[in-house]
């Protein structure tokens, strides 16, 4: 059986995240292969010369055999909107080549596989008990994911992912909406990672030594998200949007942003510093710069 040629990466969901990994894995001479859903998305990667592949994870027969090829996979593909399971993950499992499998996976899975902690600080240790549908199907696909590699002897790495900030990933369009937020005093706790952050754990966790494990990912800065939307409005020279309390919530946020509200906890980011060695260049949102506002670069506390 021929060797894999080394170093070969597939990037599945190669979206925000995928996009900006992709650009300093080709600064290393790493070759790079993006997978998406759609030919528009294609031809963005084609246009910054990641090479792309394109498979509909809800119709994967359309494309047999296609994930099995390559030495490592970033696995970054959202679930379903819907549902208590992530049946693409089962598909992409399902199209991986069992006789010459990948040498590790890395997932990115969410913070909410932990659920409602009631604002206590979290390790990796805290159980798994999600509360949220969203948080039922990472779950779902964490497992699918672990059984899988475990039965065939492929290493893997869950990160659970908190809330993404950084250029483009801001919420400049409900703030300019007016879209209420919940009032402060009745906001959880929430934790983010700049996304350039989280390019450089993933890529930490693929190199490392340790495997078959699990991180919480973050910057170690809690906080809640009414604070996050002031001051993005702040920043952006935006009004601050409208609070309401978390009665008047149910009327008017969205079943999405209610989602990410029932849950409360403070991420412990020790075991991700200590065996990964990742120096954030974003310690807090407090301190981020080069973000976009407007389509200008700003350099301000947002967050």
């Amino acid at each position: 059986m021929q060797d894999k040629p080394h170093n070969t990466v597939l990037i599945v969901g190669c979206g925000y995240i995928g996009r900006r990994m992709a650009a300093v894995l080709q600064a290393q001479n790493i070759p790079v292969t993006g997978c998406v859903r759609s030919r528009q998305s294609a031809a963005r990667l084609d246009s910054r010369g990641i090479h792309s592949l394109v498979v509909d994870l809800d119709r994967p027969a359309a494309k047999p055999g296609w994930a099995g090829a390559f030495d490592e996979v970033f696995y970054f593909a959202p679930p379903p909107a819907q549902g208590e399971q992530d049946p693409r993950m089962q598909a992409f499992l399902q199209a991986l080549d069992k006789g010459m499998p990948p040498r590790r996976i890395v997932y990115i899975s969410t913070s909410a596989v932990y659920g409602d902690c009631q604002g206590a600080w979290i390790s990796e240790l805290q159980p798994v008990n999600p509360a949220t549908s969203r948080g039922q199907r990472r779950l779902h696909a964490e497992r699918c994911l672990m059984s899988w590699c475990d039965e065939h002897g492929v290493q893997w790495t869950l990160l659970r992912v908190p809330g993404i900030y950084g250029p483009e990933k801001l919420p400049l369009a409900r703030l300019r909406e007016g879209t209420p937020v919940l009032r402060e005093q009745d906001s959880p706790y929430t934790n983010r990672i700049h996304a350039d952050d989280l390019v450089a754990v993933c890529i930490a966790a693929m190199r490392s030594t340790r495997t078959n494990t699990i991180y919480n990912v973050s910057d170690g800065h809690p906080g809640n998200m009414t604070d996050y939307f002031f001051k993005v409005a702040d920043a952006a020279g935006l009004p601050r949007p409208p609070t309401v309390s978390r009665a008047a919530a149910q009327q008017v946020l969205s079943a999405g942003m209610l989602s990410f509200l029932q849950d409360s906890r403070r991420m412990s980011n020790a075991k991700m510093l200590d065996e990964l060695q990742v120096a954030h260049r974003h310690c807090n949102c407090r301190s981020a710069t080069d973000w976009t506002v407007s389509g200008r670069c700003a350099s301000r506390d947002y967050a």
